[in-house]
């Protein structure tokens, strides 16, 4: 495997852009698979709300969200901590998990809690690799 942490800041800017569009597409990839392939109506209602269908829009837009928030942080730490690397990785696993929860609270179908699940597990599980890849040796 090619070692990302050889080049400079132009090359890790670059992995993170790959690595946000790779986030991306995986979001987008659960929602062809969870609604128009499996046929999951993906309409979720929270208390008080109308119900709202979830396109492929919103699986991009929070995929966006959560990898540049990821990306800031990450490029904070860089800056102020020691141990950045390991910081990082802690608090993405962290969001990860709690970003479950509102699963909890939704009225939608088990089909489209599993399609949502997905997505947050396949953002996650490009997010976290990819990132802590283009994290220099000095940051670990």
């Amino acid at each position: 495997m090619a070692n990302l942490r050889a080049g400079g800041p132009g090359t890790r800017r670059r992995d993170r852009a790959l690595t946000v569009a790779g986030a991306v597409a995986a979001a987008a990839l659960v929602w062809v698979v969870g609604e128009p392939l499996l046929g999951h109506d993906l309409v979720v209602e929270q208390p008080g709300q109308e119900p709202r269908d979830l396109g492929v829009d919103a699986f991009v837009a929070f995929s966006l969200v959560s990898s540049f928030l990821g990306w800031a942080l990450l490029a904070v730490l860089e800056r102020t901590a020691s141990r950045a690397g390991a910081i990082w990785t802690a608090v993405a696993l962290a969001v990860l998990a709690l970003s479950f929860f509102p699963l909890i609270g939704v009225e939608a179908t088990g089909g489209s809690k599993a399609v949502l699940a997905l997505s947050h597990l396949a953002v996650g599980g490009v997010l976290i690799p990819g990132f802590r890849r283009t994290i220099s040796r000095e940051g670990r």
